[in-house]
């Protein structure tokens, strides 16, 4: 006999489990339909050479030779399969391009709390504009999802790529070690201003420059305080100066959509990891539960540009499904039912089994959701026991005598209760009640 086991990172879902992700699921997707995005998918594998050189750290994609020597990798975000799609389809699609797409990504990765080998992404990506009325756009999106699945005290963080950059190039540091700055920076919550100081020195950055960029980074106030601080202080920067005028746009489209300022802010120290990002980039979270990023994203203009002649700059999000989940747990934030059927037709003997299954195709057309118990033959409380179980909340009596007067016993198998009614009527009283 062979030992049933799973392999380190991946998961098996019961069907409890099950329902919460497709409650989460339907809700995102009731807001991505709701903003005018249209839902696409793509294969699970794609060239190896797709996949390569849009993620920092190669190792974690799972690729393989397959049977016909080709050198094939399993996708490890949404995104990149995306501009792929777009270059791929682009006569067939109308633009600004507004997609979601709801599916799961795999990465060799180190597993832990919430981080998983084969987990959900939830996106929603607009391509074919710059305008920053998009990125305000899909972070509303950002902001209303989180609130859809009662995520409590969610803030979405938005920084600009540009900025990054500028924060090194003010540092004096050459382009090819600019990455070095951008972990540093990001670091600021973890190891504090003195922390990011040591960093920077490492990176070659000097003491005085260093302690600038801190002092920068730790401005507070509104937006536009803020973003003119920056703008002071980067001066002579043309791509800060790009970055500012962006973000002021971004943020008063914000304002018009009339979204809390409470859910979003200005976070200077925020580097999103992956390598694409040209503008804006995003990342929400929450204090309530220390499970880190709820998702991110962000502006790559650059990226569709790889597998076509032409440019066509792209915006979007990424909800981190598996990491919601475990919140939604955790704080009991979403209450579903443990059952799909909404009522179980016993079967009173194994001859009046025909009676069953056809009381249960009348609650079926009805609009119910209705099973028969399939072993003729139990005795009704052992049929009872199994419906409570399940998590079935009513159960139907349908005996000689019941059939004989045209009624049914309903017992709701919460409270105990049993009442009985005239067959026409169940389905009625259990919509009334599930």
């Amino acid at each position: 006999m062979q030992n049933p086991q799973l392999l380190r990172g991946f998961r098996d879902f019961l069907p409890e489990r099950m329902l919460l992700r497709q409650t989460v699921i339907g809700r995102f997707q009731a807001v991505f339909e709701r903003h005018g995005f249209e839902p696409i998918d793509t294969p699970v594998l794609e060239y190896y050479e797709t996949l390569t050189g849009n993620i920092d750290d190669e190792k974690l994609i799972y690729h393989f030779e397959d049977q016909g020597g080709r050198e094939v990798g399993m996708r490890f975000d949404l995104t990149v399969p995306l501009a792929r799609f777009v270059a791929l389809h682009r006569n067939e699609l109308t633009f600004p391009f507004k997609r979601y797409h709801i599916a799961p990504v795999w990465r060799a990765d180190r597993p832990q709390r919430g981080r998983f080998r084969e987990f959900w992404q939830c996106d929603a990506d607009i391509v074919g504009t710059t305008s920053m009325m998009a990125d305000a756009d899909v972070v509303s999106i950002f902001i209303e999802a989180l609130d859809a699945v009662n995520i409590p005290n969610a803030v979405v963080r938005i920084n600009h790529r540009k900025l990054l950059e500028s924060f090194a190039r003010y540092a004096g540091v050459a382009d090819q070690q600019a990455g070095s700055v951008y972990r540093a920076i990001d670091k600021l919550d973890k190891v504090g201003p003195e922390g990011v100081v040591e960093e920077l020195g490492r990176a070659g950055v000097e003491a005085g420059v260093a302690g600038r960029i801190i002092q920068l980074l730790s401005t507070t106030g509104s937006p536009d305080a803020v973003l003119s601080a920056v703008s002071t202080q980067l001066q002579g920067i043309e791509m800060a100066d790009t970055a500012v005028r962006e973000l002021s746009d971004l943020f008063s489209y914000l304002a018009a959509l009339g979204l809390s300022q409470e859910d979003y802010t200005l976070d200077l120290s925020l580097a999103r990891g992956l390598g694409y990002y040209t503008g804006p980039v995003f990342e929400a979270m929450t204090y309530e539960a220390n499970i880190g990023s709820l998702g991110g994203a962000g502006r790559y203009d650059g990226l569709v540009g790889r597998f076509s002649k032409e440019q066509l700059p792209a915006t979007g999000i990424s909800l981190g499904l598996e990491r919601i989940i475990v919140v939604a747990e955790e704080l009991g934030l979403i209450q579903v039912s443990s059952a799909v059927s909404d009522v179980l037709v016993t079967v009173f003997a194994q001859e009046r089994a025909t009676d069953s299954l056809a009381m249960t195709a009348e609650l079926r057309k009805a609009g119910l959701k209705a099973e028969t118990f399939l072993e003729p033959g139990r005795d009704l409380g052992r049929q009872f026991r199994y419906a409570s179980r399940r998590g079935i909340p009513f159960a139907i009596v349908l005996g000689p005598d019941e059939v004989e007067r045209g009624v049914v016993a309903v017992k709701n198998l919460t409270t105990g209760d049993q009442i009985e009614m005239a067959r026409g009527e169940v389905a009625e009283h259990v919509k009334g009640r599930v």
